[in-house]
């Protein structure tokens, strides 16, 4: 299911940069897909049938390998669009869309290809394990109402909407793109992935600031030239306090800094959340309008950060700089900052 939904939003975002496969060399065009995990559904499916067939081994699916290898979903894009330059998927937990990006974008600063299909996918909503493991950890949310489910930064959270989705970018390096007149979104200004190393699931504030100060210095900017946060933000009691916390010792009160959550509609998406939740914001640099987080009826006194968005959008006078974030188990962060295209 990753494969197709990544050869998906492969074709889909290639028809919408103008960019005919036919017209170019192939073997210039890299292939980056972040994801959380892969090949469980695959593997569990075939587990059944062979026991539903006395562990015969000939019902055991020769498909299975090419289906469950980890670069499955990159090489599947690869497989459908004939493209022969490099591919690979990067296993990041909840941070590999963000982490995608930020891999394709290196490869084109080291002319290792000229365009960089770069994003994230995810499959988790048809994996038992995940719905599994969320519930015992009490971090699988619930409500009467489905619609309600996701609601980061509500006190009365009840933890993660596992949805399934995919998010690919295409990038180029800025003179190309202007060279073919390309319909430029944004440009890549700054970025940072680093680790906690302090514990398998909770998350560490005073690293997640460390990402976001990193990101915004490699940016050449201040905090303050940020305009729109794109929260992380699970909805996990401690998730969502834990970034908080490390929003403010890196914003403090700045109050021209707008903070939203994306996954309050979508739910988290795991391995696409990244690319997903960033094209979700795009559309703030020419409308000006910034989208809010959604579902919070009484916000918990611990995520009252300065300008969090709360059930209606917002227009500011300018967007130039929007911050997203996206972190992941095993204490992956990640920051990827990109900036209002100026011709």
């Amino acid at each position: 299911m990753a494969g197709s939904i990544a050869t998906f939003c492969s074709g889909e975002a290639l028809q919408n940069a103008g960019i005919s496969l036919e017209n170019i060399d192939r073997s210039r065009v890299g292939v980056y897909i972040g994801i959380t995990e892969h090949g469980t559904l695959e593997t569990f499916t075939e587990i059944q049938s062979l026991r539903e067939h006395n562990d015969e081994i000939r019902f055991w699916s020769h498909h299975q390998n090419p289906r469950s290898i980890a670069n499955n979903p990159a090489g599947e894009v690869t497989l459908n669009l004939k493209i022969t330059g490099p591919h690979y998927t990067l296993g990041g937990a909840c941070a590999a869309g963000n982490i995608g990006i930020i891999h394709g974008m290196q490869m084109l600063l080291q002319d290792e290809v000229d365009i960089a299909l770069s994003g994230g996918v995810s499959e988790c909503a048809v994996e038992f394990g995940v719905f599994a493991g969320f519930k015992a950890e009490g971090e699988l949310a619930e409500h009467e109402d489905p619609a309600k489910a996701s609601r980061p930064f509500d006190l009365h959270r009840t933890g993660v909407v596992v949805s399934n989705g995919g998010g690919v970018l295409v990038l180029e390096r800025l003179d190309q793109a202007r060279k073919r007149n390309a319909r430029i979104y944004a440009e890549l200004a700054g970025y940072c992935i680093n680790s906690d190393a302090s514990d398998y699931v909770l998350p560490n504030a005073e690293r997640q600031a460390e990402c976001m100060e990193k990101a915004i210095r490699k940016a050449g900017i201040q905090p303050e030239s940020i305009d729109i946060i794109n929260t992380h933000a699970t909805g996990t009691r401690g998730g969502d306090i834990v970034e908080c916390k490390a929003i403010h010792k890196v914003f403090g009160e700045k109050t021209g800094v707008f903070i939203n959550n994306t996954k309050s509609f979508i739910g988290h998406t795991m391995g696409a959340a990244g690319a997903l939740e960033l094209a979700g914001n795009l559309p703030s640099f020419t409308d000006r309008i910034v989208h809010p987080t959604i579902n919070i009826e009484e916000l918990d006194p611990e995520c009252n950060l300065p300008n969090l968005l709360i059930g209606k959008p917002r227009e500011k006078d300018k967007v130039d700089y929007i911050l997203n974030n996206s972190f992941g188990m095993l204490g992956l962060n990640s920051t990827l900052i990109v900036k209002r295209y100026v011709p």
